[in-house]
């Protein structure tokens, strides 16, 4: 029976949208991984190492035959074949990041995976466009929905939602 995935991603080098785009049609190719919505896409400031180019961060759902530990391998999978390094240094410019951010109700802490994904309620960018896709979604963990830890959200950097730029 497939499982509800919830992903993050990020991209703050070269062709942002294109990135986005890039590794979610990526996603969608794996025949365990169906019925991706996206969120729309925000742009946001470094948090950590601020000497950096902005962000563009989205929330994706979908629907997943793979387990936990398998989703992960398909996504770094994906994040080496768009050219992210395999060996890279934490808070640093990146062509993609992916998250898994929620994997059904499941509670996994491990050394390579933890679900939910720790730093969600501290994360603006993670959180407004997971509320704009599933604002009701319950992390049961943590027992309130993605629109009330939005509100409760201590970030307080600026998340502003991307308008797409218009081919000429």
């Amino acid at each position: 029976m497939p499982e509800l995935a919830v992903l993050g991603l990020g991209s703050n080098l070269g062709d942002r949208e294109s990135n986005l785009a890039a590794a979610i049609s990526s996603l969608g190719i794996y025949n365990d991984i169906s019925d991706i919505s996206s969120a729309s896409f925000y742009e946001s400031e470094p948090l950590y190492e601020t000497n950096q180019p902005k962000f563009l961060n989205t929330v994706i759902s979908c629907n997943t035959e793979f387990s936990a530990f398998q989703l992960l391998d398909a996504v770094q999978h994906t994040e080496l074949l768009l050219g992210r390094p395999k060996e890279r240094e934490k808070n640093q410019p990146r062509i993609i990041d992916i998250d898994i951010l929620c994997y059904g109700d499941s509670y996994i802490e491990t050394e390579e995976l933890i679900i939910p994904h720790p730093d969600i309620v501290y994360r603006k960018f993670v959180l407004a466009p997971f509320c704009e896709l599933m604002p009701d979604y319950k992390i049961e963990k943590i027992g309130k929905t993605i629109s009330e830890l939005l509100n409760l959200c201590l970030d307080q950097s600026q998340v502003v939602k991307h308008v797409m730029e218009k081919n000429a």
